[in-house]
């Protein structure tokens, strides 16, 4: 059977999401959601984990420019270390260095404003670096 990977752009308010293809060849953006509590957030991604049929899981890293890690880069691994221990799937750490702004500019060359979209933002985030991700794993 043919499975999905599921891409998480952790923010401490919205999580963007991302999904390969079945082929996991293409990454498109799927949404972003609200980051209420890590319960909730949990509960949601095991429901897309059995609605899409994922069996990874890429995690964005966010690091500074210079390598080194910062208050939101401890959150996020605190959001992976739970995840980890709570679900009976892969996880995959990826640097996500760059990849908002990368999605901004995305997003405006499709003439789409980022101003007020941030959950477009989010989600385009997470399938950049989910392609990354792809382009590099063998098939």
């Amino acid at each position: 059977m043919l499975n999905r990977i599921l891409a998480i752009d952790y923010g401490d308010k919205k999580v963007g999401l991302a999904l390969s293809d079945p082929m996991k060849i293409i990454a498109k953006p799927y949404k972003t959601i609200t980051n209420d509590s890590k319960e909730s957030l949990l509960n949601d991604i095991i429901q897309i984990i059995q609605l899409k049929d994922v069996n990874e899981i890429v995690v964005g890293l966010p690091k500074t420019l210079k390598n080194t890690y910062s208050e939101q880069t401890y959150k996020v691994k605190d959001f992976i270390d739970y995840i980890t221990v709570s679900l009976d799937i892969n996880v995959v750490i990826v640097d996500e260095r760059l990849s908002s702004i990368e999605a901004k500019r995305s997003l405006i060359a499709q003439g789409i404003k980022t101003g007020h979209n941030k959950k477009d933002v989010d989600m385009t985030a997470a399938a950049l670096f989910l392609q990354n991700y792809l382009d590099k794993i063998e098939k």
